[in-house]
């Protein structure tokens, strides 16, 4: 039987950063069944290493780390690439991610972007992170993350 202590703590982390865990893997997988189960599979991973966090950076950081490994493992699955090809085709003909008024957006320009560039930039507005906190979750120095906005931003002229 695990300790209540864990418990607890999953239990207050699932409230505090749950939606934000579940917003982040839509914003990586663009589906939100395969979201939600990201999002299930980063809550059992917190609770399964919840011993392991240091504090060396805030719990919002640590978990959303988490979950950003669980959905670039998702991403890197041979069967997630063949459904995110038809996915991506069935959104454009239906024009969902059409979000303004005159049919311009960035968004498609944005999922376009290499990973690298579309991570720090969903990150960065998406999210509201700071640069600090999307260096520690990708494992970055600030200065690449800066560079890799300005690259981003560049790329979709903003």
């Amino acid at each position: 039987m695990q300790p209540e202590w864990k418990k607890k703590k999953l239990k207050a982390w699932m409230e505090a950063y749950g939606d934000a865990v579940l917003r982040t893997c839509y914003l990586y997988l663009k589906d939100r069944y395969l979201s939600e189960d990201a999002a299930q599979e980063t809550f059992v991973k917190v609770y399964e290493h919840m011993e392991t966090f240091r504090g060396e950076s805030s719990e919002k950081t640590w978990i959303t780390r988490i979950a950003v490994n669980v959905c670039k493992n998702y991403i890197r699955k041979n069967w997630f690439q063949k459904e995110r090809t038809s996915l991506d085709e069935g959104r454009q003909q239906d024009g969902s991610y059409e979000m303004a008024e005159d049919g311009m957006t960035l968004v498609p320009a944005i999922f376009g972007l290499p990973e690298k560039y579309r991570e720090v930039i969903l990150l960065y507005y998406y999210r509201e992170l700071k640069v600090k906190e999307i260096a520690d979750i990708l494992d970055l120095k600030e200065a690449a993350v800066l560079q890799r906005l300005k690259r981003g931003r560049a790329d979709v002229g903003i």
